[in-house]
């Protein structure tokens, strides 16, 4: 039995993200770790506005919601770390090489196979709300959009999935690491978020938006979320989130 506190199963909902925003704007009290979701959700939204391309009842399109008033502001990336963890470890557990690529899409090898979408209301300095949005490609074959990169568990494994013993695998590894969390245990997450990352170690192509690739080394994720990187000239780098590509 999957171990949440309050399910809601969609047919179908433009977003669970949003569904679950529009409940909390109207008043509803919704407990710590409530699931939304849905086997149609034409108008998932993606990292800065871009969209989730998923054929209905093939993948897991859901949205965890909970209450981490535990987390301070400046701390709050940890929650997207927590996220990432759980979909990453779980995917580990059907296939090799899945890895975090900064700041939470989760890959296998250089494909996209899952995206997350992390979105936080704040109370004072801590955090109150955060809405966890997860699209992960399970039974897709065929994929119409233009995403560069999507590969789904069916293409890499050539199995069709349960996807409620997925979602149930997901669930358990987010209680989990969100455990973790709550029980002082950060460095331990953090170090390992850092040990899954996608290309970890090396020289890679990177670029600015508009700017001419460059090669760099990862050096560090900080607190803040920040990626640092060093470039082949020595000079380290930081960034926020769409400030670099990665070049694949």
């Amino acid at each position: 039995m999957m171990n949440v506190a309050n399910r809601i199963h969609l047919n179908q909902t433009n977003s669970t993200n949003t569904y679950l925003k529009e409940l909390l704007m109207s008043g509803v009290e919704l407990p710590e770790l409530t699931l939304v979701d849905a086997d149609s959700q034409p108008k998932g939204r993606g990292q800065a506005g871009n969209s989730w391309e998923s054929q209905d009842g093939e993948n897991l399109t859901f949205s965890w919601l909970c209450h981490p008033s535990f987390v301070s502001a400046d701390n709050q990336f940890i929650l997207s770390q927590v996220v990432a963890l759980a979909v990453q470890s779980t995917l580990s557990e059907f296939v090799d090489d899945v890895t975090i690529k900064w700041p939470n899409d989760i890959y296998w090898k250089d494909k996209k196979i899952c995206g997350i979408l992390i979105e936080c209301t704040l109370a004072g300095s801590s955090v109150k709300d955060c809405i966890m949005g997860v699209g992960v490609n399970v039974n897709q074959k065929k994929f119409y959009s233009d995403a560069p990169n999507p590969v789904s568990l069916a293409q890499i494994v050539g199995l069709t999935f349960n996807r409620e013993v997925v979602l149930e695998k997901l669930t358990d590894k987010f209680n989990y690491y969100y455990d973790m969390l709550k029980s002082g245990k950060s460095s331990d997450l953090v170090a390992e978020y850092k040990n899954n990352l996608y290309r970890k170690t090396g020289f890679y192509d990177y670029c600015e938006p508009d700017g001419v690739p460059f090669s760099a080394e990862y050096v560090d994720v900080l607190k803040s979320g920040h990626l640092v990187l060093k470039d082949d000239k020595g000079v380290i780098r930081e960034y926020e989130l769409k400030q670099v590509r990665f070049i694949i």
